[in-house]
């Protein structure tokens, strides 16, 4: 199995976007001493939820600090960029780090940030398998013409070009966005917020092997009861004036999420919370339901810098050892 850690730099309360960053970048070089696999950066805009506007850009940082562990975006969102500037990215972090880039994206949201990066709310409405195709299509060629609905433009040489391309996922939230994938041959990016079994079901309807990549929110303590008291207070904190942040670039109607219902929704999926065993015992039961076996743990939750890199040591130290141990051979 592989295991990774997931970022949303996330600005806590009292926090400046300075202290967000760098704690981001610590919680990574945190995660690379505890003996994770790969750290995966979440992409915002316009919002406090995560203050990473490019999740390529802190990808380099991470690459460049580290030695061994493998780094991703989670999400690069294809509606607000050019599918060719991101290509181009991905293949210079793959080449200058050896490989160790992954490159995941995503169809994201209706929000303002279309606007405001002028490319439309067709782009999210009906261009998402244009932008994958065309992405694909320049990290597997030597060259690159294209004349389709969104992009158009005259046959010029891919530079940089990695011989190997970086590997890339793709965000599914729906069975259409699936399909797409699987028809690409690319693995899922399945989110948090789905439970075991819908998690499992999105794997049947994938329909063939792939190695996709399950979302969890996690969090040790000694105690369950501990973790989830935790996890109840600290997120509301930081989460609510994040979720305020999706605002739609047409104004349509978007109900409003209530911050602690979430936070409790999430403690009580199948995700590792509590003691030592108990995450352990969460993580065999995913892999086994869902057949997963590359996760990637929510560890900035508890709503402050020493309380995830105490997560993070743990996680490291008491869970994956466990985990590894009962998994080896598979």
């Amino acid at each position: 199995m592989r295991f990774g850690i997931f970022l949303l730099a996330t600005r806590y309360p009292g926090q400046s976007d300075a202290d967000a960053l760098s704690r981001t970048v610590e919680a990574a070089l945190a995660a690379e001493r505890a003996g994770f696999d790969d750290v995966w950066i979440a992409e915002h805009h316009f919002m406090p939820y995560g203050v990473c506007p490019s999740a390529p850009t802190l990808a380099g940082v991470l690459l460049g600090r580290t030695s061994r562990i493998h780094v991703g975006t989670a999400v690069s969102v294809l509606s607000s960029q050019h599918p060719v500037a991101l290509a181009e990215q991905a293949a210079l972090l793959s080449l200058v780090s050896g490989g160790r880039f992954h490159l995941g994206v995503g169809r994201g949201g209706p929000w303002r940030e279309l606007e405001v990066f002028g490319t439309g709310l067709s782009r999210y409405e009906d261009g998402f398998a244009e932008s994958l195709d065309l992405l694909l299509t320049w990290l597997r060629s030597d060259r690159v013409g294209w004349s389709g609905e969104h992009f158009e433009f005259r046959e010029v040489p891919v530079v940089p070009r990695a011989a190997a391309p970086p590997p890339v996922s793709v965000a599914c939230t729906s069975p259409a966005t699936e399909a797409l994938a699987a028809a690409h041959g690319l693995p899922m990016l399945l989110g948090m917020h789905v439970g075991n079994d819908g998690k499992a079901e999105a794997v049947a309807r994938y329909g063939k092997p792939a190695p996709h990549i399950s979302t969890h929110l996690a969090q040790v303590a000694d105690s369950r009861a501990e973790a989830v008291e935790t996890l109840l207070r600290e997120m509301p904190r930081w989460l609510g004036p994040g979720l305020d942040g999706y605002v739609a670039v047409d104004d349509r109607p978007r109900p409003q999420r209530d911050p602690a219902a979430y936070a409790r929704h999430l403690c009580d999926l199948q995700h590792p919370i509590g003691s030592p065993d108990d995450c352990v015992e969460a993580i065999l039961a995913t892999a086994e339901h869902t057949g997963i076996e590359h996760m990637i743990l929510h560890v900035e939750a508890a709503g402050s810098r020493t309380a995830t890199l105490d997560n993070i040591a743990r996680l490291g130290s008491e869970v994956l050892p466990k985990v590894r141990a009962a998994t080896s051979g598979r």
